[in-house]
């Protein structure tokens, strides 16, 4: 049998956990009865809105790659799960106090020292 390579290992690994937490989700919030659908929009109109809701520039420059993750799983997820996702994401980019600048020159890696 051929050993897995470590890129092997990390995707088996992010695909396990995705599972686990469709799972929890599922368990959580099993489906409900009633089937009145939201108003159909594109990935884009969500990232312009988003965009525009962003209580700072930095959180808006986020969006593009936060919805871009979001939908490359979304195929994957319950819809509820997803629409989650991106109540979360709204949630982040309209806090002003969230932190979205993660390139600080105080972090340890920066650090020679410790």
């Amino acid at each position: 049998m051929t050993e897995l390579t470590p890129y092997q290992k990390e995707a088996i690994g992010r695909a396990t956990y995705m599972r686990q937490d469709i799972a929890s989700f599922r368990s959580t919030w099993p489906a409900l009865n009633s089937a009145e659908a939201l108003p159909l929009i594109t990935w884009s109109e969500l990232e312009r809105q988003l965009m525009s809701l962003s209580a700072t520039a930095s959180g808006a420059a986020m969006v593009h790659d936060l919805v871009a993750a979001t939908r490359k799983q979304a195929s994957f997820k319950p819809s509820e799960l997803v629409m989650r996702e991106i109540l979360c994401i709204a949630s982040a980019v309209m806090d002003e106090t969230f932190p979205s600048d993660f390139s600080s020159s105080d972090s340890e890696a920066d650090d020679l020292t410790i």
